[in-house]
């Protein structure tokens, strides 16, 4: 393979060899060099260039590696985005598509050939309806199914009637059966012979994952026998159904649960050790090869496409480096990764907007190097599906393969700087990780001593006072919402296993407060209600108005603008009578900072004997902050503020709910 050009190798070819065809191109001998004539910029220039623009905006003192880590975006697991990568930020070679250690993909010809397999999820415990599902989702681009069974879903006796009309020995199934993996495992073994599919076309994953069962309930009584289930499962599966995996190493119950990216591979990287350990002992007897060809790993994809991109990149890495640890055969390091869309990314408000946030993990699946995708229906926190819903969902992957031609690019990510620095760092914190949880004696013992569950609710705690502040914004609820809505009305799911790790999504806080403001509608007839006093002309305060109106509807609470002009003083009987007809039991004084300062201390004190009962102020108060809270005003609002704090203290103001 002859390698790209450098930089400056092109004008050093220019005129030569084709010099004819340059010709009929239009290109003269020395076009090309223009660059030549320019010299080459340095970081240090780059750096000075952003010490100047950072100046200008109240930044002072910032020279050289300061100036650019003040551009620079922190990410979770202490990685941070850089505003500026180089050839200097390259990190270690990624190797082949293809090639150990796999990161640009299990497959030399990745996606080209036939994309990557859209896997549908059904979990409708109804057979008749679950089948209807699952043959128009085959017959519609759909390529394998994976079925909820068991107490969580289908009856395991329904795999029949589930799978009526399928081509079992086309389309691959996947169960996810909980502790039950082993009766529904012999199940679908009995309606392969029924359906007299020869043992080496059918193909699949049991679904077996003790680990990961013990993470969502909490429950280590049964885990050493089930352990063992695996194992012997395992053992049949490499004998006589070799394109059938047992075990699911399913990173969704870290994820769920509020894992940040290096804590999710991290933790089902020490899970795949754990399995690999029980089928390679002297019970069950598998080689290393034979052990890791009956895992698969399933990861969560969000809308951060480049940590996507990067966590299933690093995935592939870390687990061939295990492999190659273990004594496996390089043909036997690549790992098969099932991507499943976000369920903490998902709303239950605005859920069109989900649709959005699928597309953008779905497509960073893809880039990633996924051999099979989930896209979880919009409507996926509402209740089960409907016809339109998976529709969406299926079509969602098909429109991305076959129109955007997604999987025709072999790791498209490849030989980016930052995607592949990202892939580097994330690799090593989940190394770390990794080696942290083998330390406490493997992921059984970081389980049941708690450390998993510490490390997780530690990271999510810091997420979810950034969510609280909107510095991680969620369009349609923290952003934008839409009170004016019609809630979508679905099925109700069955209920999903507990007791161990949670399960979290970043909307739940606000989407909570909306369900208040709901609840005051159906009892007193009316929403909640702020006053957005607005001083001055509407030049002057509608930027904070519109602020403060968002801000507070992000919680269910409508603000009603009430300007007040001041050329001419504050008519206070006008502001009386606004007030009555907003109904607004509270308000929020929008203006800008120059007249604040000449008019906060009357306009508040207007507002406490119109019976208003708290006040805000939109914007940073500055040194006047003592001065605003003496005459009146308890709270303020601005870019940064704990947007939650303010909601809960306005309800409890409103006394809807106190």
């Amino acid at each position: 393979m002859t390698p790209p050009a450098a930089a400056g190798e092109t004008t050093a070819r220019t005129g030569t060899g084709s010099h004819g065809e340059d010709e009929d191109l239009g290109v003269q001998d020395g076009d090309l060099a223009l660059a030549s004539l320019f010299p080459a910029p340095s970081r240090e220039q780059w750096q000075r260039l952003v010490a100047g623009v950072l100046a200008k905006s109240g930044k002072q003192g910032l020279e050289g590696q300061d100036a650019e880590k003040a551009l620079s975006t922190a990410l979770e697991d202490g990685l941070f985005a850089q505003p500026l990568y180089t050839a200097d930020d390259q990190a270690p070679d990624a190797g082949f598509p293809g090639v150990a250690p796999y990161v640009r993909g299990n497959r030399p010809q990745g996606a080209v050939l036939d994309g990557w397999d859209i896997r549908q999820y059904h979990s409708d415990p109804r057979p008749d309806s679950a089948n209807q599902a699952v043959l128009a989702d085959l017959a519609n681009g759909g390529t394998s199914l994976w079925l909820e069974v068991g107490d969580q879903g289908l009856p395991i006796d329904a795999l029949p009637k589930v799978l009526d009309g399928v081509y079992l020995d086309l389309a691959a199934v996947v169960l996810d059966a909980g502790p039950d993996f082993g009766a529904a495992a012999q199940r679908l073994f009995k309606l392969y012979d029924e359906r007299g599919v020869p043992e080496g076309q059918a193909t699949g994953n049991l679904g077996a994952d003790p680990l990961g069962l013990l993470a969502r309930t909490g429950e280590d009584g049964r885990t050493e026998s089930l352990l063992a289930e695996a194992a012997e499962l395992a053992g049949t599966c490499v004998q006589r159904y070799p394109g059938i995996r047992t075990l699911t190493v399913d990173a969704l119950a870290y994820h769920d649960a509020g894992a940040s990216p290096a804590q999710e591979l991290g933790s089902a990287l020490a899970t795949a050790v754990a399995y690999l350990r029980q089928l390679t002992d002297a019970g069950a007897g598998l080689s290393v090869a034979d052990a890791a060809g009956q895992l698969e790993f399933r990861f969560a994809a969000t809308a951060d496409q480049f940590l996507t991109i990067a966590k299933l990149r690093a995935a592939r890495r870390l687990w061939a480096r295990v492999l190659e640890a273990s004594g496996a055969p390089q043909a036997a390091a690549s790992n098969r990764l099932h991507a499943v869309t976000s369920s903490v990314m998902m709303t239950e408000r605005d859920p069109w907007v989900n649709i959005l946030r699928t597309t953008v993990a779905c497509m960073a699946a893809g880039v990633g190097g996924a051999e099979s995708v989930t896209v979880l229906p919009f409507d996926d926190v509402v209740g089960l599906p409907d016809d339109f819903t998976r529709r969406v969902a299926r079509n969602t992957q098909s429109i991305l393969l076959d129109e955007s031609h997604l999987g025709r690019v072999v790791d498209p990510a490849g030989g980016s700087w930052y995607v592949e620095r990202l892939t580097d760092d994330l690799a090593r914190a989940a190394w770390a990780w990794f080696q942290e949880i083998e330390r406490t004696g493997g992921m059984r013992s970081a389980l049941v001593g708690g450390l998993v569950a510490e490390r997780i609710g530690a990271t999510w705690e810091r997420r979810t006072a950034a969510i609280a502040r909107r510095r991680e914004p969620i369009l349609g609820v923290s952003e934008f919402p839409n009170l004016g809505e019609k809630p979508l009305t679905s099925v109700p799911r069955p209920e999903r296993r507990g007791g161990g790790l949670p399960r979290v999504r970043r909307a739940e806080a606000f989407e909570a407060l909306r369900d208040r403001a709901q609840e005051a509608i159906v009892r007193t007839g009316s929403r909640p209600r702020i006053a957005l006093v607005a001083l001055g002309p509407e030049a002057v305060y509608s930027a904070r108005s519109s602020f403060a109106a968002n801000l507070f509807q992000a919680g269910g609470v409508e603000g009603v603008v009430i300007p007040v002009p001041v050329e001419s003083g504050v008519d206070a009987e006008a502001i009386r009578a606004a007030l009555a007809d907003s109904e607004a039991k509270i308000a929020c004084l929008c203006s800008s900072d120059a007249l604040y300062a000449e008019h906060v201390t009357e306009v508040a004190r207007i507002l406490a004997e119109a019976g208003i009962q708290r006040i805000w102020l939109a914007g940073r108060p500055g040194e006047r902050a003592e001065e605003y809270r003496q005459a009146g005003v308890e709270e303020f609002v601005y870019v940064g503020c704990d947007v939650l704090s303010a909601l809960n203290t306005a309800y409890a103001a409103i006394g809807e709910f106190s």
